[in-house]
Formats: C-alpha cells, structure tokens, sequence
C-alpha cells in the first residue's frame, strides 16, 4: 500500500524530541509548560518535595513523586500549531543515564536545558556527546533567569568550550533574577516584555519594537542602554545562522528564559518546531529505512512493567520509524521469527493512556507485551527487510548480591527480578555455579538500587536482602566456544552468566583484567553488549 498525500502529511507535521538536561536545570518544568500550551493539561504541577501534594505530570512512578525527580523516561503526545509533537521527558539522574541513552536512539532532536547560575554541568556534558553520536539537532534553552543568573555571553562561550558546539541566540535576555524584564527576539527585532501568572497557561506579554519609547520607560536606562549595546554586538560579531549546521548538530539555536514563570516558553516552542525536522530517516542492517516508505517498522526502546497496577502489565514502547501503523495489522517480529498482532495500541500521557486505532513515522505507541520483546527489537511490515541497529548494553560499575527474606516468595522474586532487568532499569547476573537461589545484580548508580529495593518490595511484594560486592568492571566473553574451567583468573574473578546465556566475567579491579587478557591469550572480552 502506498502512502496517500494525507499520510504523508501527517507524517511530515510529527515532531519527536528528547529533553535532557542535569537534575534540577527545569526540564520537567519546561515539558510541562509545554503541555500547557498545547492544551494537554490545564495545571502545571511543581516539582517539589514529598510534602507537596502536587508532582510532576511526566513523573508517574510513586518514587518520582516522593523524592520530586523523574527516574524512568516518559512518553507525551499533544498537538500545537498544526504540529503533532511527541515529547520523551528522561532522567536527569547520572544514575539513570543508560535510559537516557536508548531514550535519544528514539528522538530526531534533542533540546538541553542549562540552568543559568550554573551552567554546563557534568551530566549535560555526558548526554551532549550521546546527542553528537547521533548527528541530531541540539536546541538550547537556558532556564531560571528570573533568578541570579551568570552573565549570558560567560554562559554561551562555557557551551562552546565545553561541549564544542556553535551557539546561535535566538533571542537575548534582558536582565536577569529580580532585575528580568524579558526577552529580545533577533528574528522578529522584538522585545517581549512578560509578566508572570502563577504559572497559568495565559501570561501578560507586551510585544514592541526596540526604538519604541515605551520600553525604555518600561526596561529602565541602564537595561535599555545595555541591550542595545548588546544586540549590535550579536549582529557584529556573533555567528551567522545556518540551517544546515543546525540540522546536523553542528550549531545549537540558543534561547533564553524561565520555565516556572513562563518567561520565552511559548516563543521558544514556536521556533522550535520550524527549525527542527520532521522524522528522520534511519539505518538498518541491510540500508537506510525512510519515513515515507510504505511499510511500516518500529524497533523497541524502552520496556516497562506495571504501569497499571491493577493490571500488573507490561508495554513495550516502540518508535515507529515508517509508514502508516493500523490497529490490530500483522507484524513480522524480526528477532523472534514469527508474524503477530500488536495488541493494545496505546499512546501515554505519563501514566495516563489511551487506545488508538493508528499512528505515523515519528510517533512513539506502547505495545502490550506478554514477554516477548526485548529491548532493540525490530518489527515491520511482513517481507519487508529491516533490522535497526541495536542498542548497545552498557556495563554496570556496581555489584550487589540479593536474594528475598521470605523463601515461600521465590515465584515473585524471580518474576520480579527478571521483568525489571528485561527493562534495562538493572542487569541481573548468575553465578555458573549456582541456581537462582539469589542473584547479582549490577547497575551504573547506587540510586538504581534504591529504586529496584522500592519497586521489588512495591510492586512485587517482595522483601529482599542486599549485600555490596567488591567487583568493579564487568566483561563478556566473545568466543564463547572457549572452556571456561581452563581459564587461568586471580581468586577475586568471578565467572557468571547474564539473561541471555552468555558468560561474563566480574573484577575487582584493572589489575585482574590484565591478568585475565595476559595469562589467557585466546581469551576475548567485551566492554559492552549489543
């Protein structure tokens, strides 16, 4: 079947993006102000601690809520000016930057938040490189600037230095703390002036151009003679725009403003959505898929369990990547070899959800998954070849033994174990010498045990024991054709073996793994896992 006009129009108007940002730079914050002005909730909620009733409507899972930060990546749909946008919200947490990860495999952009007294900082700098793997477009806003903020032309030359990107100002703050006035717009050689309103969609603005005398009344002497001084300055000196660049990362748009109060929110979204692109073309094994090719295929980024807790189920979160998808059509599920029905269809609004009867290249749909999908997998249209690139498993840095307290609970334990590893929120390991008796588990912060220790005890009912163990660095075994008793290891290597089957080895430190690479020369480890 080919794609009508129609399709295709609807394929063209998606636009499907990431937030990223560090904790507590405003990027929960700024999604929501942005559901605000596409009419999908009518409340912000602040993020806040446990003492306040409201939370973040991205923010689903009862930990989220409690300790006023997003720990698993969310998925929200709205419409705005024609535009059918597709927004993942991720964890700002370091702990949590492996679902960042297979979160921006989904995304055709990416828009980083930077708080304007601290700027770039550590967990900016390690998402932005994972954005410069991808080639995708890099949107800057720079939030809080109803607050003491650091000197914009310091915070653009930090962005330039740090993450080796070109910055282009969209617009240019006007003051800053209680001093803020608003924003200049370059494009438009507007100022616009805000007031805030609680936080309510509609805000007070005054649009005027900068020669009118009424800004200078309104701005005062000093900030009006300062921004003058400082958009001849941009026009002078600063970079000239290119599209192009932009498109491929090489240019950030920079915009200036402050997501609680709503100051250059709106103004932001509106360019946005003109300069970034609709959905992207992506690679496969055999070629490049294009959006507008008439099959369908998605591949799976993102697996969660209990989003329902009535309905104890498990959907699988798909980014479709051509095509048109129909509810209840027949799919080929490249790793599993077989022909299905996607049961279910489901769009979200964090916890919230509803059936729909189709969606597009760019969208991102749940799938009822009764544990047959793992995350990297492809489906598509049956006889069309196409098998996305996988997502690669990272190597966890911390070790726990855990087994539960309640040995009448084993069946829970195992399901709970398993189903939360199948969705990378931890990797689970076993030890070749014993059954599942108890497990290893490893993840990249200690956070990440938190959450597992809340969710195991929470949604499974399940209390457990967790003991640290001293290992540090994981490698898999390629060949795994080698004998494993043969191997020559210090007395501190462990020999375990992951979900899939496959052997790996645990050490305590790099002096073990040069042992092991020295001592075993056919041996052959891997860093990370596809």
């Amino acid at each position: 079947m080919a794609l009508t006009p129609a399709m295709q129009n609807e394929i063209n108007r998606r636009r499907t993006f990431a937030i990223i940002s560090h904790p507590d730079a405003g990027k929960t914050t700024l999604t929501e102000k942005f559901l605000l002005y596409g009419g999908a909730i009518t409340l912000a909620g602040a993020v806040k601690g446990k003492k306040n009733s409201r939370h973040a409507v991205s923010d689903w899972m009862e930990i989220e809520k409690q300790r006023g930060i997003s720990v698993t990546s969310s998925v929200m749909q709205f419409q705005y000016d024609g535009f059918c946008i597709n927004i993942l919200d991720t964890p700002g947490h370091q702990d949590f930057s492996e679902d960042t990860y297979r979160t921006l495999m989904a995304a055709d952009s990416a828009v980083m938040v930077i708080d304007a007294s601290k700027g770039v900082e550590a967990q900016t700098r390690k998402l932005f490189k994972v954005c410069l793997l991808r080639d995708i477009p890099i949107f800057t806003f720079i939030n809080k600037m109803d607050r003491e903020a650091r000197n914009p032309y310091d915070l653009l030359d930090e962005i330039e230095y740090e993450l080796g990107i070109k910055t282009y100002p969209m617009n240019w703050p006007i003051g800053c703390g209680k001093e803020f006035k608003g924003v200049y717009d370059r494009e438009k050689k507007e100022i616009l002036a805000f007031t805030a309103n609680n936080g309510q969609r509609e805000v007070e603005a005054t649009e005027a151009a900068l020669d009118d005398a009424s800004m200078k009344e309104r701005l005062g002497e000093d900030l009006y003679q300062t921004l003058q001084d400082d958009v001849e300055l941009l026009d002078g000196a600063g970079y000239e725009f290119d599209l192009e660049q932009v498109r491929h990362g090489k240019l950030s748009p920079v915009f200036f403003g402050s997501a609680l109060t709503n100051f250059g929110v709106e103004p932001f979204l509106e360019s946005f959505l003109k300069l970034t692109s609709s959905p992207l073309p992506r690679k496969t094994e055999s070629g490049v898929v294009d959006p507008f090719d008439a099959g369908f295929s998605a591949f799976v980024f993102k697996i969660q369990a209990n989003m329902n807790k009535a309905h104890r189920d498990r959907i699988a979160f798909m980014r479709i990547c051509s095509g048109k998808f129909e509810k209840g059509m027949e799919v080929q599920h490249v790793q599993g070899g077989r022909k299905m029905k996607l049961s279910q269809p489901q769009q979200m609004m964090a916890q919230s959800r509803e059936i729909i009867d189709e969606a597009y290249a760019g969208d991102i749909i749940g799938i009822f998954d009764p544990g047959i999908f793992s995350i990297g997998d492809t489906v598509c249209s049956p006889g069309m070849k196409a098998k996305f690139e996988g997502i690669p498993t990272f190597a966890p840095e911390l070790f726990c033994r855990v087994h539960q307290k309640d040995t009448m609970k084993r069946k829970q334990f195992v399901k709970g174990t398993t189903q939360i590893a199948q969705e990378g929120a931890i990797q689970i390991f076993q030890d070749i010498n014993s059954g599942m008796e108890e497990v290893i588990v490893g993840v990249v912060g200690t956070l990440q045990f938190d959450v597992f220790k809340y969710r195991m005890e929470n949604e499974y009912n399940v209390e457990i024991r967790m003991e640290n163990l001293p290992y540090q660095y994981i490698r898999w075994i390629e060949n795994e054709e080698i004998e494993l008793k043969s191997l020559n290891l210090t007395s501190d290597t462990r020999k375990v073996q992951d979900m899939k089957g496959r052997y790996l080895l645990l050490f305590a430190n790099e002096w073990s793994i040069r042992w092991a690479e020295e001592h075993n020369p056919t041996l052959e480890l891997a860093e990370f896992s596809r």
